[in-house]
């Protein structure tokens, strides 16, 4: 089991621009905080599901989780069938796709990885969480036509994944200039300078920065659909133990109070 884990994380790092990346020579971009108030928020989720259905699950699996887990978000198995099922899959089967890895390797320079648990892969502890990563890496694609795709990332410079989204975000030029290397005066370096909207997309840039945090929430809940189940009863438990030891305190007391 052990041996599975590890390799599927691997396989995560490796696919999906979840190798660190250097911009510039600052070794990477700061990436900005995902917004969590969404993960208690059942809208978002759901919304959030229905975009990673639609976007994400045409070449990425999440062979770990099973559509009816879907319920969890409030989602009934009628309306995952009428809203999330395309291809005649059963509600109880795992989230799979039917593109060929060898022929996705061929296309796309490398396989796109699972993403079960992509977001609990990512984390790092200098720069913030995988949900940040992620909703950083989603809102920093521009157009770059040296590469093959067509696409650049600031999170993953030179990614082999194109952008899944641009319909939604519109396509955006990025800016750059050469400035004097901070850390050696007699070299330059490239510097990010901002992007530039080259054609609109279907949403503004604060829906779709809202819209990346929907599936991003979304990932994050299918990295552990559990956890907010585990964080309410743990927070029961830590109640119970403190109430328990008042009395435990009390009774110990009461029975050594006659004890010289």
């Amino acid at each position: 089991m052990k041996k599975l884990i590890a390799t599927l994380l691997t396989t995560l790092s490796l696919g999906m621009g979840l190798v660190s990346g250097a911009h510039a020579a600052a070794g990477g971009i700061e990436w900005d905080k995902f917004p969590k108030e969404k993960m208690t928020d059942m809208a978002s989720l759901q919304n959030g599901a229905k975009l990673f259905v639609n976007y994400c699950l045409n070449c990425h699996s999440a062979a770990f989780n099973r559509y009816n887990r879907l319920r969890d978000l409030g989602l009934t198995e009628a309306q995952i069938k009428s809203n999330l099922l395309f291809a005649g899959e059963k509600v109880g089967e795992t989230m799979k796709v039917s593109m060929d890895a060898k022929q996705a390797k061929d296309w796309f320079g490398a396989t796109p990885p699972d993403l079960t648990v992509i977001a609990r892969s990512r984390a790092d502890g200098a720069k913030g969480s995988g949900a940040d990563y992620l909703y950083t890496y989603l809102r920093t694609y521009y157009r770059d036509e040296s590469k093959a795709t067509g696409w650049n990332n600031l999170a993953f410079p030179s990614v082999a994944m194109p952008h899944a989204l641009w319909e939604l975000q519109g396509q955006r030029g990025a800016k750059f200039a050469e400035e004097a290397d901070p850390h050696d005066a007699s070299k330059t370096v490239h510097v990010f300078k901002g992007f530039e909207q080259l054609t609109p997309g279907t949403l503004d840039a604060r829906a779709y920065d809202s819209a990346v945090g929907d599936l991003v929430a979304y990932l994050q809940w299918m990295g552990e659909p559990a956890q907010a189940q585990r964080f309410r009863l743990g927070v029961l438990v830590l109640l119970f133990l403190s109430v328990f030891t008042v009395f435990a305190w009390r009774l110990n007391a009461s029975y050594w109070k006659d004890v010289k």
